[in-house]
């Protein structure tokens, strides 16, 4: 991957991601990667996620980088708790209607003083901002951060709407069955069921506003100069095949956390992205474990769980008698602090580490770690992938049920969890993932992975490649 040289005429993205710390993260990657490139980058969240930024790295830890900018602009929701993630479909709502001539105003103001700006790669779910790419006359790619499989789904949600399978006609078609049901018509997800569909569908509500976010957002995807999707082409190749009906310019360049072999500027690498600060710590008692001993538990940024799931995710992995490291956020039980009865930390204080936030592409990486208790976030499952590590899955939302069922079933790396969670079923699949006989067969499968990831962003791979046909053949066609 050459870089640019001539910066007379510098080319300057600006980068929008969707106001979610999963969603912030992967964009981080990318425009670090822009970076190393020669492009200017201007990195925009909202004021709130600004705010956390600042207060989780420190209030200097974005001065001074050259040619990469941040800034922020109103979101249009109240004040909220510094520490929690705000309401997801209170984000859908608002921002579009908030947020778009803060941003224009910006990029009006970024023309004056900088670099014109020369393009935007917005997040797929900050789809508003193609009006101000057509303002503009820039071109606009957009980033989604879902797995492949994840958007396919998603741009069916008209299809299921319109086929009658959503809205449900009663919520109890969640538990009595319904969900079962298996749909044959969706091209590159042959045999999927309703269950495995993003959860968005499991509504009585025509109105639903995360249904019809979604709706709107993947009409958009044509209008895109191209699509960025954080995957490898032999992991989810048939999953985009389809999808170049509706972009024919579609780059797959993850994993984007291995990608940043590329990127050479210590100031940057030092560059975070976490809202919460992170508990180092953790680190130096994984040190002292044994290799592949620990089960690594995270339910990521936006899970939030019922105290007693809470309680039987904890005695699931106490009576497994395995060494585990549980990040537990703040507000992860319903906005209520996370607490686990005394008996519980007496019980597994010498074998468990309980703490709110972690580095976690360290932790992945760390030689203790030998399975992976997950909801089956995109960026949790493909930094999983690329560490060779099982997984027991617990999905929460979205498209984690998708990612799950190709977990579990397509690329044979993890075990399901049922939603009604019990201790024992808990203890019984970590056993199983760290000593069983499905545990071994998932561990070499995890292991193919990881080297046909690594391969993909080796030089020469498929993602390396296809970053430089994005910035040769969008970036900086004009």
């Amino acid at each position: 991957m050459g870089s640019i040289t001539n910066t007379t005429n510098k080319p300057h993205v600006v980068c929008i991601p969707y106001p979610a710390q999963g969603h912030i993260n992967p964009m981080m990657k990318l425009a670090k990667l822009l970076h190393s490139k020669g492009f200017h980058i201007s990195f925009v969240n909202t004021h709130h996620n600004h705010n956390r930024l600042l207060q989780s790295r420190g209030t200097s830890s974005l001065d001074g980088l050259i040619d990469f900018r941040f800034y922020s602009i109103p979101d249009g929701l109240p004040p909220s708790d510094a520490e929690a993630t705000q309401s997801i479909p209170a984000i859908c709502e608002s921002v579009p209607k908030h947020s778009l001539e803060p941003f224009c105003d910006l990029i009006t103001k970024l023309n004056e003083v900088m670099p014109p700006v020369s393009g935007i790669i917005s997040d797929g779910g900050m789809s508003f901002t193609l009006e101000a790419a057509e303002r503009f006359g820039l071109p606009e790619v957009l980033f989604w951060t879902t797995s492949a499989c994840g958007l396919l789904a998603y741009t069916h949600y008209r299809d299921l709407v319109q086929r009658g399978y959503t809205p449900l006609k009663d919520l109890s078609d969640i538990t009595n069955g319904y969900l079962e049901k298996t749909l044959d018509w969706i091209p590159g997800m042959s045999n999927i069921k309703l269950k495995d569909i993003p959860s968005f569908i499991r509504t009585t509500d025509e109105n639903d506003i995360m249904l019809n976010t979604l709706i709107k957002d993947t009409a958009a995807i044509p209008r895109g100069s191209a699509i960025i999707l954080n995957t490898f082409d032999a992991l989810e190749q048939d999953r985009v095949k389809p999808l170049l009906a509706l972009n024919p310019n579609i780059f797959t360049i993850g994993p984007l956390h291995m990608m940043q072999q590329y990127v050479h500027n210590e100031q940057l690498k030092n560059v975070g992205s976490n809202l919460w600060k992170e508990d180092v710590s953790c680190i130096s008692w994984l040190d002292t474990k044994e290799p592949g001993s620990v089960v690594y538990v995270n339910f990521g940024s936006i899970t939030v769980m019922t105290k007693e799931q809470l309680i039987e995710f904890g005695w699931g992995l106490g009576n497994s008698k395995k060494d585990f490291l549980w990040i537990t956020r703040p507000d992860i039980v319903g906005g209520n602090e996370a607490m686990m009865p005394p008996e519980f930390v007496y019980e597994t204080k010498e074998r468990g580490m309980v703490t709110s936030w972690c580095p976690q592409e360290e932790v992945m990486k760390h030689r203790a770690i030998g399975g992976f208790l997950t909801h089956c976030g995109w960026n949790s499952t493909i930094e999983s992938i690329s560490c060779g590590i099982p997984m027991v899955c617990w999905p929460f939302f979205a498209e984690q049920q998708t990612n799950c069922r190709y977990c579990c079933i397509e690329w044979e790396i993890g075990m399901e969890i049922d939603t009604d969670v019990k201790r024992e079923e808990v203890e019984n699949q970590v056993r199983e993932m760290m000593d069983g006989e499905k545990g071994k067969t998932m561990r070499s499968k995890s292991l193919e992975w990881k080297r046909k990831a690594k391969e993909a962003v080796d030089v020469g791979g498929s993602s390396y490649l296809n970053f430089d046909r994005l910035i040769n053949n969008v970036l900086l066609k004009n």
